[in-house]
């Protein structure tokens, strides 16, 4: 039997939601950022040395440095042992998410603002990138696509990719197709923390890189976040979450279904139902007891849903898309009839899901929107993954002779003003010459 949380009066205990989801990331996160800190200052000492100790250590694997890198040979044998509809699959994905991603492509520009001035902005690509696949409790193909297709659209020069090897020293054939179907440039069989570091900081086998991408454990999201400054990182991403809202018409069994696909994921995935229908729980909560029965994962789901799964009744759709605006979800199914009426009112979320025949895995997997998305709360300033990550930005500006004279009051009452003297001679000493 399920034990299920629930909560009335949602409006009133948002905090109790967010409570939630953020006891997910521990009591304590230093422990895990000083285990990080200390691979990532050996790792940055010793380069291969280290890289190889933690891949013996953690992976179980005595590799030397020039087996790190996957091999051309081992990429082919993968595609003809990974079933061929599969591979069909995996290249229509890959379609649409090249697709979707194809119209966040930024551009440069320039304009003539008036006689003598022009101001504009260069979009240019970063020039490489490192993309980590978590390995663990699954293969995860599908972010293989996720985080090297933006890459690709926005024309990073070189694509790193890093993945944990397995116990025989190799890695995933469904990971190495999706890898080749993405463009990745290189392929290295190195995991945890020690990845990170290695992409941050390079070492003798192992390209440095610009942005490192993906997710991964707690240790992978520590280095991420202590190499910040050192290289670009997408964000920092905790176990993943769905919120479903519901109303009096819709489906029990889809919803539990759709509750049940996050579960999976993590013991620490957290799935959300909110809803002004009080009868519709009751109603998922036997769907639940009766499809759990028959999936492999049903442990795992099981965990998921009584720790930090969670019913929440609300008075009506309003108090709904307010619960949602608060919590912020990384997921959020609108698993309602009039779903694009609602879209207006939804502030804060990853990513979206409109309608009953709109499942999350739609997303995870196929349509295109990307599946890096923010979590613990974070859809409140953070966004998905993007073709502008691997972008960078500058500004330019030409002034005429005419026109910094024009200019020229301004800016020196501007750098006197902030006491800047030297800012203000530097335009003075070309208004002599005029």
């Amino acid at each position: 039997m399920l034990k299920l949380k629930k909560i009335s009066n949602g409006r009133k205990n948002v905090e109790q939601v967010k409570e939630l989801l953020d006891s997910r990331s521990g009591d304590n996160l230093a422990k895990y950022r000083e285990t990080a800190a200390g691979i990532l200052k050996n790792v940055q000492k010793n380069g291969d040395l280290a890289v190889l100790e933690y891949t013996s250590r953690f992976d179980g694997v005595d590799f030397e440095a020039s087996e790190l890198e996957v091999k051309e040979a081992e990429i082919e044998a993968a595609l003809k042992e990974v079933d061929q509809d599969f591979i069909k699959a995996l290249k229509n994905a890959a379609a649409n998410i090249k697709d979707f991603h194809a119209e966040q492509k930024d551009k440069s520009w320039q304009k003539q603002k008036k006689p003598g001035i022009i101001t504009g902005q260069i979009c240019q690509p970063l020039k490489r990138a490192g993309v980590y696949v978590p390995g663990g409790r699954a293969a995860y193909p599908s972010s293989v696509l996720m985080t090297v297709i933006p890459a690709k659209v926005a024309g990073v020069e070189e694509i790193i990719m890093l993945t944990p090897p397995d116990k025989e020293g190799k890695v995933s054939p469904v990971i190495l197709a999706a890898a080749k179907i993405a463009g990745v440039d290189r392929i290295f069989k190195i995991g945890g923390a020690q990845a990170v570091a290695a992409a941050a900081y390079g070492t003798e086998t192992i390209p440095g890189v610009d942005i490192i991408v993906g997710p991964g454990n707690i240790y992978v999201s520590m280095a991420k976040e202590l190499v910040f400054g050192q290289v670009k990182i997408d964000m920092i991403a905790g176990p993943s979450e769905i919120m479903i809202m519901a109303e009096k018409d819709s489906n029990p069994a889809y919803i539990a279904a759709d509750l049940m696909s996050q579960a999976e994921h993590d013991p620490l995935a957290s799935s959300i139902l909110v809803t002004d229908a009080p009868e519709l729980i009751e109603k998922v909560k036997e769907e639940l007891e009766k499809q759990i029965k028959e999936m492999s994962k049903k442990d795992i789901i099981k965990e998921s849903l009584e720790n930090f799964g969670l019913m929440i009744e609300v008075v009506n759709q309003e108090a709904a898309l307010e619960m949602i605006n608060l919590v912020a979800p990384e997921h959020l199914e609108l698993a309602v009839k009039n779903p694009f009426e609602l879209l207006p009112a939804v502030e804060n979320a990853g990513s979206i899901f409109l309608g009953e025949y709109t499942p999350e895995p739609i997303g995870d997997y196929y349509a295109g929107p990307n599946h890096v998305l923010p979590t613990n709360s974070t859809a409140r300033f953070f966004s998905p993954l993007s073709v502008r990550d691997f972008v960078k930005y500058s500004g330019f500006i030409h002034y005429s002779k005419e026109a910094l004279k024009e200019a020229s009051d301004d800016v020196i009452c501007l750098a006197e003003g902030e006491g800047l003297d030297a800012h203000a001679n530097s335009i003075k000493i070309r208004k002599q010459d005029q």
